[in-house]
């Protein structure tokens, strides 16, 4: 018999105990034939799993069914909602947010949840001094794993996919004809398992192989393996997003004028990216225009069809050579910007004054025309020249006629980094990358805003300079938003007061002696990153640098009056649709309060374009009708920048461990060479060194070090040797040996020489 904890483990289905309760948190009460409705469920057999899940529910007293015989969440049920983290020692934790305590979770109250679920936990024991509390798993909400690469072996004549991840703490039962993927050590070949059943209770989980990978001195599958490690499907049928045919509707014609596509990616399916055009007005004063695709008009938002897509994938992202996308091809062929095209567009025109501040601004659909797609090539003639009289590059002489705007361009995009840069943000440059296969991993992403940090403008890559406009451009949509009380999906700036100081000493290595403090005897953080001299160490003192941001998470931003006093810090992207959900919603909303919102309190009297900034003081009024309210607060909602937020995780951590797998196919042809290095850190285990020729990473083990007894100064960040007193610290010059790899840990293991 099974207990009502473990029931629903048993449950794989289209929905998951997750989708069940965000869909009653968010009502007073569902009827069953609603609930089946909201959920797609149609099939006898998957309203049969429907009533076992929502008996379990019951019995656990996480819902309960009312007189009406609506269902509903109690909402002050002992349960709280985490995710599972476990150590690769097999210690598990619930996670509940940075600010709340984690709870501990022994291995037999995990009720098989398995690393990174999400789960409704129950505290059994209560924390004290330094404990955590301790918990149980009554509920596994979602599950996120529904793929597990695995190492195939016979246990007792049975067949087993062994999960290659140690924090994974169950074995998959398989059946019989899978034997032949049992695990080759010189082969490396795992293989890709797909749950049938999870575990429950005494009954085994079971799966089976759909795909067999060989990893060893075979890079063809690098691309499935780490995409299937980060639980990231490759591809969904996006198909069925089609676009949609564009109503003739007022636009303001600019296809007269310039307008300038910067663009470093070499994909022709990366993200679609903006146009810039520049308009000399009066008094020195410029109107800078930044031109979006228009894929607010193209999308249905409203389709359920198109939304259960969307929602699968938040956001295009790079493979090798090449991007995956969350926009269906026919969208993006229709709203792409093409050379000498005429093209749809959404605007934004920005009046600078002539020291480039800005004055007000204004939210347009247009017609355009894209005049040069301008290239990294550009960018540098444009920079390195040393006469702005003269052309004398072969690079720049085709495209003269254009060089004014371009310059003007530059001047505008440096002088509002400086600006940024004068508020307390932070500009370290991108790491720098020497493998070809991941360059489109290094080029830099406008509409990135996870980082806690600004990459630095960079004459090599002419998006860094879109940067800084769009910067302005996101977070003009912040005001104009906020101030009419509407619901935007953005990033809040942190500041960097949370870097911890004393960390940052320790890496004083890597720091010239000689240095000037400021009139109050400080050192700024910008300072810091630039008074290294050493180019290598420099670069290493940077990668260190980096790690000490959190990174920003998406948030849902609504009417607050904090928000007006500090409205620096937020800031809501959308003009990059083609990259991310959050920027296509917020487009979403600047396309509806263009051709929906209204224009005063009554009907035709008094009209004001409140699309201008300089409406924004006298509306006091919802510009929203109620239908367009209701269709905005379906995407304007906190279960979908949640699931956005846990996307994105998983495509860091998927980027991340590209790049390492490409270092270690480096390091795996270069075995037994001996190299110069820095040490980047130091460990109770040993300490990481780069090797600045390849850029690459590797481990000295303690236990190689068998020279002395080593060990480990936490205050100093160092490792000491009892005897010797010889020490290995953070900036130390060594030379090392590659002596061995571990693709599937992507590890590089070195020694000393």
């Amino acid at each position: 018999m099974y207990t009502p904890k473990l029931i629903y483990n048993f449950i794989l289905i289209m929905f998951t105990s997750s989708s069940i309760i965000d869909n009653l948190n968010q009502s007073e009460g569902l009827e069953y034939k609603k609930l089946c409705r909201l959920l797609k469920i149609t099939k006898k057999s998957d309203k049969d799993k429907l009533d076992i899940a929502l008996t379990a529910l019951e019995k656990l007293e996480i819902i309960n069914k009312n007189e009406s015989d609506e269902y509903t969440c109690i909402k002050d049920s002992d349960h709280l909602v985490a995710k599972i983290r476990c150590s690769s020692k097999g210690y598990c934790f619930a996670v509940r947010g940075k600010d709340k305590e984690d709870i501990y979770i022994k291995e037999n109250l995990l009720n098989y949840a398995w690393n990174g679920d999400k789960v409704l936990v129950r505290i059994i024991k209560e924390g004290y001094r330094r404990r955590s509390p301790e918990g149980i798993v009554d509920c596994i909400l979602e599950r996120s794993n529904q793929i597990l690469l695995s190492k195939v072996e016979i246990i007792n004549n049975d067949v087993y996919a062994i999960p290659i991840d140690d924090r994974i703490l169950s074995k998959i039962k398989l059946p019989k004809e899978n034997k032949k993927y049992i695990f080759n050590p010189d082969n490396k070949n795992i293989v890709k398992v797909e749950i049938d059943r999870f575990p429950i209770g005494q009954e085994e989980g079971l799966g089976h192989v759909i795909q067999e990978l060989t990893l060893n001195n075979n890079e063809e599958y690098d691309s499935d393996f780490v995409l299937s490690k980060s639980n990231i499907a490759k591809s969904y049928n996006l198909n069925h997003i089609e676009s949609k045919k564009i109503e003739k509707r007022e636009r303001i014609d600019l296809t007269d004028k310039n307008s300038y596509l910067f663009k470093s990616w070499s994909s022709n399916n990366s993200p679609m990216l903006p146009m810039i055009q520049i308009e000399q007005v009066k008094n020195n004063n410029t109107k800078l225009w930044i031109h979006t695709n228009n894929l607010a008009e193209r999308v249905d938002l409203n389709s359920k069809k198109s939304q259960e897509i969307l929602l699968k994938r938040f956001e295009s992202l790079p493979l090798l050579n090449d991007w995956e996308n969350y926009l269906s091809e026919a969208i993006r062929n229709d709203s792409e910007f093409k050379l000498g095209k005429k093209s749809e567009a959404i605007s934004l025109c920005v009046h600078l004054n002539s020291d480039n501040e800005i004055i007000d601004w204004s939210f347009h659909l247009t017609l355009v025309k894209c005049s040069l797609i301008v290239g990294s090539d550009h960018t540098d003639a444009l920079l390195s020249r040393k006469s702005k009289s003269r052309i004398t590059s072969r690079v720049l002489k085709p495209i003269k006629e254009y060089i004014e705007d371009l310059d003007k361009i530059l001047e505008i995009s440096f002088s509002f980094r400086q600006k940024h840069l004068l508020e307390g943000k932070v500009e370290i440059p991108a790491p720098v990358n020497k493998i070809k296969a991941i360059e489109e991993f290094f080029i830099h992403n406008p509409a990135e805003y996870s980082k806690g940090y600004f990459e630095s403008l960079n004459k090599e890559d002419c998006q860094t300079f879109l940067s800084p406009i769009l910067y302005e451009a996101n977070l003009i949509w912040f005001k104009h938003s906020n101030k009419y009380g509407l619901k935007s999906a953005g990033y809040i700036s942190k500041g960097i007061d949370y870097v911890n100081a004393n960390e940052i000493i320790k890496y004083s290595e890597f720091i010239d002696n000689d240095m000037e403090l400021n009139e109050d005897g400080n050192l700024t953080f910008s300072q810091v990153i630039k008074i290294c001299g050493d180019d290598n160490k420099k670069r290493i003192l940077h990668k260190l640098l980096i790690n000490e941001f959190e990174d920003n998470e998406i948030r849902l931003i609504s009417k607050n009056p904090d928000n007006d006093e500090s409205e620096k810090l937020f800031i809501s992207p959308w003009t990059i649709p083609s990259f991310d959900f959050t920027n296509l919603i917020n487009q979403y909303c600047i396309f509806n309060m263009i051709i929906n919102g209204k224009k005063s309190k009554k009907n035709n009297i008094n009209e004001i374009n409140i699309s201008e900034s300089n409406s924004l003081d006298l509306v006091n009024w919802d510009i929203f009708n109620s239908s367009i309210s209701k269709n905005l607060e379906a995407l304007f909602n906190k279960l979908l920048i949640d699931k956005h937020n846990e996307f994105k995780y998983k495509v860091n951590q998927y980027k991340s461990n590209m790049i390492s797998i490409k270092k270690v196919r480096k390091a795996e042809k270069l075995l037994g060479n001996t190299y110069s290095g820095f040490i980047l850190s130091v460990q109770t285990y040993g300490f990481f060194v780069e090797i600045s020729e390849l850029n690459v990473e590797g481990l000295v083990h303690v236990s190689t070090l068998n020279n002395d007894w080593y060990e480990y100064r936490s205050r100093q960040n160092l490792l000491i040797g009892r005897k010797s007193k010889k020490s290995y610290k953070v900036g130390d010059a060594i030379e090392v040996k590659i002596i061995k790899v571990d693709i599937l840990k992507y590890q590089i293991d070195l020694e000393l020489t």
